[in-house]
Order: structure tokens, then sequence, then C-alpha cells
């Protein structure tokens, strides 16, 4: 224990071990099968890495996910312990390296990814090598039922049996009662002794709310948290590239990160979050398992995950510190009508095991008990939710809930489960209570029951909701060995002998919110030149860009065009960061002109009480945004502009509206170079001088001017562009 202690120490920094850390890694250092069920950010890989220092040979941990290795790999080197990884990314001379640092006996650590784990040279490589212990890391990807099922985790057993007698640990921070017995029966650990900690995460807030106008919810929000570090989790990689793009325009630190990108990108990507070069990481749940970045304060899931323990262990994420931490979901049936049409070609069995999960899921979302009462209950253990209703630590516990008496339907759900002889589910009994009259129900003649069509007045999601509680308050228990199969419990029993009065809540009705995530609420920046703004702010500007350009011997469309002005008495920016995000207005324009207007805005929000938290406008990114590091780069190499265009296949006008976009926002734009070559300097110089006096930029009134002239619409362009580089930004 002294050495285990100094190792604590001297390579994890730590004075004391956590939770059941101890017991756990003295189980394995006595040579005994482990099995470990302990939640995200309890410390389960010390469980495994601090033996593997003490004891002689080489530890052999089975790892789901490279990202996960790769982590886990550098934080071990970090602190001077030999760790390495075999998997896919390795190149066969950087393989036979590392089998020679394992057979020298050079390596505590060695990660395995189990697809590497099942090929045949593999197997006779680690037969040569002392491997000490094998880990299993995320157990649950073992069971159909788990929410990683990876069938290559089923082989494990067998291969490790190869290697020789080794103890074996198991570790997973996501274990229904069911995927438990599922573990241990494939690894033949039934027998293996059994280490829980408490899945409660006490200082993390769960709150659900309507999948509606979210990206207003969402901007929302970001600002509230405004530098504090996220995670949204979102269920495509087109949409996780939508939202981290969406984030980025207006005005926040975001990266997207997919299985899709290159690998380089992930890292990077993945490295800038950990490194807190970057805020917000918008991914799919390809990212986080592993990754111990304990300052997480929020993790949102824009889209409905596939399943509890899914949501669990991406929750589970935030607040690892024990600082508090926010887990927001958005909800909306149609993302789970949307997750069951993705299972509609997977095998029968697979499928209703999917449906289960996702009516456990929405179960979750559209119940009003507590939040966490729910969550604990799904691993198996049950939690007081008057603790979580005085700390209102989540958004059933804190505001109000409707609530009914309900002992009378507590009793008619607890006879349809006893005289259906505890062998059906909730949705058949639901069904008998309604006196549905399915062939189902006949064949089993449950309609000649006493207490079939006894709550037939009663909406069916009524009784799911009833049944569901009743659950909850373990009055009914899950058959593990019987999927979806309800039981009586003792309180249940006790109950039917003497019932008592029993207060249930009514479900949150989310059926409004079906109309599509983005239900034509949010103002986009195409749209802000119709009447949404404040007309008289607007009024105020306006007289302000006369003021300044007069001051600057400018026309007022050079210092900020009227689109822009519209814009900003409609979002009232009050930072120079506010102000450099209008559509039309970069910092560069910011810093030249920008001090004025932001005085007037300020003025005017404070003098009329604006609460500008409560004003979200939504700027989208478009495919413009992209292309302008590209051009911006091309011509500061002063590459013709007629090459430009091709290189991305476009016309010349499109290079134009792309280059003007860009100096429109502030960015100086050179083109000396070019218009020397196609310009004849007098002509130039005719065309500046007109926008320099004219009233307004617009090139058909500069057309017209030049009617006469040979003045081709591409010219005045270009030389608007160069006006507006040279005066206006």
């Amino acid at each position: 224990m002294e050495e285990l202690r100094k190792k604590l120490k001297e390579v994890f920094g730590y004075d004391t071990f956590r939770g059941n850390q101890e017991p756990v890694i003295n189980n394995i250092l006595a040579g005994k099968n482990t099995f470990v069920i302990m939640p995200t950010g309890a410390g389960k890989s010390m469980c495994y890495q601090l033996p593997a220092i003490v004891r002689p040979g080489t530890a052999i941990v089975i790892s789901p996910l490279i990202a996960l290795m790769k982590n886990q790999v550098d934080q071990m080197n970090a602190v001077g312990i030999n760790a390495r990884f075999l998997n896919s990314t390795l190149t066969k001379s950087q393989i036979n390296k590392l089998k020679k640092a394992v057979l020298a006996g050079e390596v505590k650590l060695l990660y395995v990814a189990p697809e590497s784990l099942t090929k045949e040279e593999n197997v006779d490589f680690l037969k040569q090598a002392n491997i000490s212990f094998a880990a299993i890391d995320e157990a649950h990807c073992i069971s159909e039922w788990g929410h990683d099922f990876r069938p290559e985790y089923r082989r494990i057993k067998s291969i490790i049996d190869q290697l020789g007698d080794l103890p074996i640990i198991a570790l997973t921070a996501t274990a229904t009662p069911k995927v438990q017995l599922d573990i241990q029966r494939n690894l033949q650990m039934e027998e293996a002794d059994l280490f829980k900690s408490s899945f409660n995460r006490e200082n993390l807030y769960y709150e659900v709310r309507p999948k509606k106008s979210i990206k207003k919810q969402l901007i929302k929000f970001m600002r509230e948290n405004k530098g504090k570090s996220g995670i949204i989790y979102c269920l495509s990689r087109k949409k996780v590239e939508e939202i981290a793009n969406f984030l980025q325009v207006n005005g926040f630190n975001a990266k997207p990160y997919h299985a899709g990108f290159d690998p380089d990108v992930r890292v990077k990507n993945q490295d800038d979050f950990l490194n807190e070069e970057v805020d917000i990481i918008v991914a799919t749940i390809a990212f986080g398992m592993g990754i111990d970045k304990p300052d997480v304060r929020f993790v949102i899931h824009y889209d409905v995950p596939k399943s509890l323990e899914g949501y669990y262990q991406e929750t589970g994420r935030a607040g690892r510190d024990g600082q508090k931490g926010q887990c927001i979901m958005f909800y909306s049936y149609s993302d789970i009508m949307k997750l069951e049409k993705f299972n509609k070609d997977k095998p029968v069995t697979e499928k209703e095991n999917s449906k289960i999960l996702l009516d456990e899921m929405s179960f979750y979302a559209e119940s009003t008990v507590c939040r966490r009462k729910q969550l604990l209950h799904y691993f198996g253990e049950e939690h007081d939710d008057a603790v979580c209703r005085e700390t209102g630590m989540c958004d059933n516990c804190k505001f109000e809930r409707e609530e009914y008496e309900a002992q009378d339907y507590i009793k008619t759900t607890i006879q349809a489960v006893t005289e259906t002889d505890e062998r059906f589910g909730l949705g058949h009994i639901v069904n008998v209570i309604r006196g549905s009259q399915n062939q189902y129900i006949k064949s089993y003649k449950h309609n000649k029951l006493p207490v079939f069509g006894t709550g037939k007045t009663e909406e069916e999601s009524f009784w799911k909701s009833v049944v569901r509680q009743t659950l909850l308050y373990e009055f009914l228990t899950k058959d593990i060995e019987n999927v979806g199969v309800l039981k009586l419990s003792q309180k249940g029993k006790d109950f039917l002998k003497k019932p008592y009065s029993f207060k249930l809540t009514k479900d949150h009705d989310f059926s409004d919110i079906d109309l599509g995530e983005d239900d034509g609420n949010e103002v986009t920046h195409q749209s802000t030149t119709g009447q949404s703004f404040d007309k008289v702010l607007f009024d105020l500007l306006k007289a302000e860009q006369r003021k300044v350009a007069k001051e600057h011997d400018l026309p007022p469309y050079a210092i900020v065009q009227e689109p822009s002005l519209q814009e900003m008495a409609t979002t009232y920016p009050t930072t120079e960061e506010a102000l450099s995000n209008i559509n039309g207005i970069g910092m560069g324009k910011v810093q030249k002109f920008g001090a004025p207007f932001l005085k007037v805005i300020s003025k005017y929000v404070e003098d009329n009480d604006i609460d500008i938290e409560d004003v979200v406008v939504i700027k989208s990114s478009g495919s413009k945004s992209k292309n302008k590091i590209y051009i911006i780069q091309q011509i500061d190499r002063k590459i013709d502009l007629e090459e430009v265009a091709e290189m991305k296949s476009w016309t010349m006008d499109t290079l134009l509206d792309e280059m003007e976009i860009i100096c429109f926002a502030g960015t100086k734009l050179n083109l000396d170079y070019y218009l020397e070559e196609i310009m004849d300097e007098d002509r130039e110089e005719d065309i500046l001088d007109y926008f320099l006096n004219a009233e307004s930029d617009d090139i058909q009134l500069a057309l017209e001017e030049f009617a006469n002239e040979d003045v081709s619409e591409e010219d005045l362009r270009l030389v608007r562009i160069k006006f507006h580089s040279e005066y206006a930004n």
C-alpha cells in the first residue's frame, strides 16, 4: 500500500484515492477478475493504469476509439510512463518497432483496438509477451443493449484465453442491470468482484427544452455562457459542420469534430479544445470518450440521443472538476421518429432493441419526474427526488409541475400487471387497461380480465405516463432477463393490499413543436432589410452616418451602408465585437468609424431600457465566407484575377461578388497591380473621383454617368472596390 500511494503521488500527483479506486486496484493486483461500474469523470482509467505501473510486465488495454487511445497514451508518456498503442493508424515499420519494445519489457501499457486484437499476427505476438493483465475499457460495447455495441468485443474473451490465465478488469461508465449481466456472461465473469459507484453527479444540472426556434435559443445560451468551455452534440456530420459554422459566424470560438474529417484535422480540433484555444466543440458522438477535460461547463444535445446510456455518458463530460455543469437537451418527437426511420433496415431484433431504447429516451424527455431520479433508476439506482427539489438541479424540480391524485390509477396499473401474470411490458399493460381489442390481447384472453377496459376514458399517452411513473416510484420493477417486462415489487404488493394517497405529475406537452427545428421566427441577415428594425434608432444612426462622413470628407455610404444600419437597429450592438459581426462591417471598419455609432446605440439602449440579452438575430454563414482567405491570399500574391476565378471555376462576376462581400465588410484589397494592367490611369482617376463625390455607390447609376464613355460594369466594380479599400476601410 505504501508503494501504491507513493506511485499515486509520484506519477499522478494525488495524495489520496477517490471512491472505489483503492479496493479496485488492490483486487486486480491480487490477480482477481474485477468488474468496475463507475460514472464518467470518477477516475476509471486510474484503476488499470496504476496496477500496470506497479505489476511486472505489460498490461493490455482494449479500447474502442483511436482518439481515446491517443489521449491516454499522451497523458501517460507526459508523466514518464512508457505507454503505446496498436491500431490501424500505425505503419508496418512502426508496428515492428512497437513489438520489439513490448517484447523487451519496455512498455507498461499497450492500448489495443479490438479489431487489431483479433488479427492472428497480433495474437501470436502477444503470446510471446509478458502480459500482466487485460483491461477492457468501455465494456458496455459487448452488449447489444449497450449504446455502442461492437461485435468485435464479443470475441475478446476467446482471444484473452489464448494469452494465458490472465486476470481481467472490465470497466464501463454506463451499465444498466441488463447490460451488466450481458458483460459478465460474455466475459465469463459472473463470479468477478463487482465495484459499483453511484451514478449520481450532484453538480450537473439537467434540462430538456422544446426544439423550437432552436438557433435563437442556442445563441442566447451561448451569450449567457460566453467564454466557457462546452460541447454540442449533433447526430449527423452535416449538422455538426452547419452548427459550428453558424456559431463562428455569430462570433463564437467553435470548431467541428466528426469521424469524416482527416485524422490530422480531428486531432488538431480536439487538441485546440483541450488546450483552451477553442471554447466550443460541435461534434458527433465520435468525440469525447476518454477526453479528460475537467472544466467543461456545458454539454448541449442539439438532437435527441439514441439512448439514455449515450445521453448519460455524453452529459458526464461536463463538470468533471466538481464545479457546476449544465446539461441541456433540445427535444422534439420528430427526432425520435427520424431515428426510428434510420433503424428500419436493421435486423428485426436490433430494430426492436433500438425501439425500446428510443422509447426510454422519449419517456425521459416528456416526463415531469425529477431528471436525476429517472437517470439513476435507469441504471438500477434509486434516488430521493426531495434532494433535487431542494437544490433545483433539474428543470422538473426547479419549476412548478402539475400534480394530480393518482391512488386509483396506480392501483389499476398494479392490478393489470398482476392479472397478466407479470409477463408483459408497458405497451401491453396500457392496451389492457384501455380495453384495446387487438389480436394479441384476444389470444391471451386478456379481454376477459376484470381490469380490462377500466381506464378507457383516458388517453393512451396518459396511461403510458402513469405506468412509467409507477415504475419510477418502485411500485413495479423491471425483469432483467426479459427486457421490457414489468413485475411487481414488494412496495407494489403492499400498496395493492392497502392503497394510500399518492401524487403523480402530468407530462410535458411537446406536441406543438414538431414544425421543424427552425420555425421561421429567426431573423437572418438576408431578411434584415425588411421593417423588423427599430426605426427611431435607424434614424439616429443615419444622422450619425452623415455626420461622420462629413468629418472624413467622404460620401455617407463609404462609412457604413444602409443594410448594415438596419441590422444595427435590429441587434443593438454595444461592443466592438458585436458591431464587427454586423453584416457588411468588419473589425477594420469598427476601429476606423465604429466609436460614434457604439456611443449612439449604447445611449439609446440605456434611455429606452432595452434588454439586449433578449435580442437574438441569427446570422447564417453562407458559402461565401469560406472563400475569403483564398481570395485575400491570391490578391496578396498579385495573381491575375481571371486566373483566380478560373482556379475556382467561377465567372468574373462571381469573383467580383465575393470580393465585394470581403471589401464592404471592412477588409482592404489592393488591386493596383491588376488595374495597372487593364485600365488607363486617367480613366481610373475619373471613376475614383465619381465615387468620392456621388450620393450612392450604386453601379447602375455609375453606368448612366459613364454611358457615353467606354467604361464597362466590370471596370466600375473593380474601381469601387479600390475606392472602399482606400477610403472606407
